[in-house]
C-alpha cells in the first residue's frame, strides 16, 4: 500500500481538513489547523507531503518521527498542527486497512462512552444562566464558560465581583449535579489569576482553564497552591516536553489538542505522561468532526480521561457551518445523557461527506481571531 495523493481543504467556519489517498482506494482524513492561521498550515502540510507520497501509510511511528524531526528547525504550532492532521489520517487508514477502530490499535477500549461538554456565553460572556440551562436541556452534564471578556491589567473590585457573580449565576441555574468549567483564556495576569480563583472557589468549578499564558508557566506552582480549584492547561502546548513543565507545577488536567499537539501519536504519549503525575486528560477541541473523532478515539482508550470538549453550537461557528455539516451520518456524535457512545467502525469511525467538504472549500474562509485593545489603545489579550 502506498500514499498517492494528499489534499487540503479550508472549510467554514475556521477549519482545515486533509485527505490522504492510497493506491488501493483507502482514504484517511485529518484536521490540521491553527485557528486564524489556516493558509499557513495548509502550506506546511504541502511541504511535509513530500515525506509521505509513495510511502506505506501504515508505518505511522516511522512517519511521525520523520515529519517532526527531519527538519533542523522543529516544533511550534504550525508544523505541529500540520503533523497532527497527517497523523490522524494515517491512523484512519491503518484502522480501515485492518477493519478495526483506532482505539483498538491503542490498546483497546477502557470505557463505553465519553462524557462531553459544550460552551456558553461567548468570548465576552453574557446571558450565561439562560445559556447554561439550554445546554443542560440539550442533554449535557458539563459546560464551560469564559470567566471574563476584555480584562484590565489589574482587576478592579467591580471586575472581580462581576466574574464571581457570573459563575454564581451559572451554578444557581444548573445546580450542583452539573460540572461547570471556567476558562481564563490567558487573559489575566498571575496576580489576578489568584484573586479570581479565590473569588469563584465557592461555586466549585470542575476546573479553571489556562489561568495564565503559556509563557508565564513559571507562575503555575504558586497559582496551583493558591486555591483548591483544579487547574487545567495545555491547548497552546504542542509536545510532551512542554507538558512536563506544567505537570511538574501541579496542574490537575492536561488539555492537549489533537489537531495541534502532534495528533493521536503524541497525545496518547502526553496522556500517559499525565497519568504518571496523577493528572487527568481533557482534550481541547473547539474544532471540526475529524478532530473530535480523533479525540474520542484517544478518550476511549485512555484510563485517565476526564471530559471531552466539542464544538456543536459554539459561538465561533456563528451560523456559517457546524461540525455535523461535514459528516454523512450524524448519529455517532449524539450525546444522550451527556456522553457519546463508543464507536466500533473502522479507523476514526466517521464518514466524511467529501462532496460537502469540496463545496465548502470552494467558498473557503479567512477566519481570524479578534484583536482586542485596552481602553488606552494598547494591545489586550483575547
Amino acid at each position: 500500500m502506498k500514499i498517492t495523493r494528499i489534499e487540503t481543504f479550508a472549510v467554514p467556519p475556521r477549519w482545515v481538513f486533509c485527505r490522504v489517498e492510497t493506491d488501493d482506494g483507502l482514504v484517511g482524513w485529518g484536521e490540521p489547523v491553527v485557528e486564524g492561521r489556516a493558509a499557513t498550515v495548509r502550506t506546511a502540510v504541502e511541504e511535509l507531503s513530500g515525506l509521505l507520497l509513495g510511502e506505506d501509510p501504515r508505518r505511522i511511528e516511522h512517519h511521525w518521527q520523520r515529519l517532526t524531526k527531519a527538519g533542523f528547525y522543529r516544533g511550534g504550532p504550525v508544523l505541529s498542527s500540520a503533523v497532527a492532521g497527517l497523523d490522524q489520517a494515517l491512523w484512519d487508514i491503518l484502522g480501515q486497512s485492518l477493519g478495526v477502530p483506532v482505539h483498538a490499535l491503542l490498546g483497546g477500549a477502557v470505557r463505553d462512552r465519553v462524557r462531553v461538554y459544550g460552551w456558553i456565553g461567548g468570548d465576552e460572556p453574557r446571558a450565561v444562566a439562560a445559556a447554561a440551562r439550554g445546554q443542560v436541556e440539550a442533554g449535557l452534564t458539563a459546560i464551560k464558560m469564559n470567566a471574563t471578556g476584555r480584562w484590565d491589567r489589574l482587576a478592579t473590585p467591580a471586575g472581580l465581583r462581576e466574574v464571581a457573580g457570573r459563575v454564581e449565576q451559572v451554578r444557581a441555574a444548573v445546580g450542583d449535579d452539573i460540572d461547570v468549567a471556567v476558562d481564563f483564556h490567558g487573559r489575566v495576569g498571575p496576580a489576578d489569576a489568584r484573586r479570581l480563583l479565590h473569588a469563584i472557589e465557592p461555586y466549585a468549578p470542575v476546573f479553571v482553564e489556562e489561568p495564565v499564558l503559556p509563557e508565564l508557566a513559571m507562575h503555575l506552582p504558586e497559582i496551583v497552591r493558591s486555591s483548591v480549584v483544579p487547574i487545567a492547561t495545555g491547548e497552546r502546548l504542542f509536545d510532551r516536553a512542554s507538558f512536563r513543565t506544567v505537570l511538574d507545577a501541579g496542574v490537575a488536567v492536561a488539555q492537549p489538542d489533537l489537531s495541534h499537539a502532534g495528533g493521536i501519536s503524541e497525545v496518547r504519549r502526553i496522556a500517559a505522561l499525565a497519568e504518571t503525575y496523577g493528572a487527568l486528560l481533557a482534550p481541547h477541541c473547539p474544532l471540526g468532526p475529524v478532530a473530535l473523532a480523533s479525540s474520542l478515539q484517544v478518550a476511549f482508550a485512555t484510563p485517565n480521561f476526564l471530559l471531552q470538549e466539542q464544538s456543536i453550537g459554539i459561538h465561533y461557528n456563528d451560523g456559517s457551518a457546524e461540525l455535523l455539516d461535514y459528516v454523512v451520518d450524524r448519529k455517532p456524535f449524539a450525546f444522550p445523557g451527556g456522553s457519546i457512545e463508543r464507536w466500533e467502525r473502522p479507523g476514526l469511525g466517521i464518514e466524511v461527506d467529501e462532496a460537502a467538504v469540496r463545496a465548502a472549500d470552494a467558498r473557503g474562509h479567512d477566519w481570524k481571531g479578534p484583536v482586542w485593545e485596552h481602553p488606552d489603545g494598547s494591545f489586550a489579550e483575547w
